[in-house]
C-alpha cells in the first residue's frame, strides 16, 4: 500500500453504532466498539459517537472508548470534563454563527466542535479550531443532498480552509439506488474523491455523481500524496452505524490490504 493510499482511508470512519438504521444497544455498541480496537483496523478512527442524552449510561460503565465524539441532541451542554470527548457535533441553529454557538457551548481546550450546517447555504464564517458538519443521508429520500449542493459544500470547505465531518447515508463506497428510499445513496468513496478533485482545482460533481465503480478507482489509485493529504485534513472522518461494511467495501475494491 502507497503513502497516498494509506493517507486517504486511514482514520476516516467514526463508530456511530447507537444511531439509526443499526441503532444498537449501549452494550452491543461498546462491545463491537472494544472488538474494532482489538483488531487495530486503520480505517477506523477508533472514535466512538455518543448522543449527550446517553452520556450519563456511558460513563456508568467500567470500559468506556478511548475516544468519544458527542453528538448534541439537547439544550445544554452536558458535563464531560471526566471523559476523553474531543469532538462535539452540534446543529447550527438560524440566525446563528459558528462563532455564536461556539461561545455559547464554551468548549474546553483540546475539544473542537463542528456545526452542522445545510449544504446549499455553507456560506458562513468559521473561527479557527472549529468545523463544519455536512448531513449525507437519512431515513427519508428528503434528507438525501442533491450533487449540487453537496458539491457546493465542498468547494466552500476547499476554497476556505474549512475542515469537515460527514453523517448520515453513507453506508457504501459507491453511489446507488436506493429501492426502499427511491433515491441514490452518495458513496464515501465518492464523497472523498470529490474532496479531491477540489482540492486539485477541478469540479466534485460529476465524482460525486458516478457509479461507475472502475472510473473511482482508478482515480483513488491515482491521488498523489499531497493532494491526499489536504483532502484528509479537510475531511476529517464521517459517522458509520456499521464499521465493518466500510472496510469490506474497500478490501472489495482492492484499495485497501487484508488487515495484517
Amino acid at each position: 500500500m502507497d503513502l497516498g493510499t494509506m493517507i486517504l482511508y486511514t482514520a476516516l470512519v467514526d463508530d456511530a453504532g447507537l444511531f439509526p438504521p443499526t441503532s444498537l444497544h449501549m452494550d452491543e455498541a461498546l462491545a463491537r466498539h472494544r472488538r474494532d480496537a482489538e483488531r487495530g483496523e486503520q480505517v477506523l478512527t477508533h472514535r466512538f459517537l455518543c448522543p449527550a442524552s446517553r452520556l450519563d449510561r456511558l460513563r456508568g460503565l467500567p470500559d468506556r472508548p478511548r475516544r468519544i465524539g458527542l453528538i448534541m441532541d439537547t439544550e445544554k451542554l452536558p458535563d464531560f470534563d471526566d471523559l476523553p470527548v474531543d469532538f462535539v457535533e452540534a446543529r447550527l441553529p438560524p440566525d446563528t454563527s459558528v462563532e455564536a454557538l461556539a461561545e455559547r457551548l464554551a468548549l474546553p481546550a483540546g475539544v473542537r466542535l463542528f456545526a452542522e450546517v445545510i449544504p446549499k447555504k455553507p456560506a458562513i464564517d468559521v473561527p479557527p479550531g472549529t468545523g463544519l458538519k455536512v448531513r449525507c443521508g437519512g431515513a427519508t429520500a428528503d434528507t438525501f443532498p442533491p450533487v449540487e449542493h453537496l458539491a457546493q459544500f465542498i468547494r466552500f470547505c476547499v476554497e476556505h480552509d474549512v475542515p469537515f465531518k460527514a453523517t448520515a447515508g453513507l453506508h457504501h463506497a459507491v453511489r446507488h439506488f436506493d429501492p426502499s428510499l427511491g433515491v441514490d445513496r452518495h458513496g464515501f468513496l465518492n464523497l472523498l474523491m470529490a474532496v479531491c478533485e477540489a482540492v486539485d482545482g477541478r469540479d466534485p460533481a460529476p465524482v460525486l455523481r458516478t457509479t461507475d465503480v472502475g472510473h473511482l478507482v482508478r482515480l483513488a489509485n491515482s491521488v498523489p500524496e499531497g493532494i491526499a493529504k489536504r483532502a484528509r485534513r479537510l475531511l476529517v472522518s464521517y459517522g458509520s452505524c456499521s464499521t465493518s461494511t466500510p472496510i469490506d467495501d474497500l478490501r472489495t475494491l482492492g484499495l485497501i490490504e487484508e488487515n495484517p
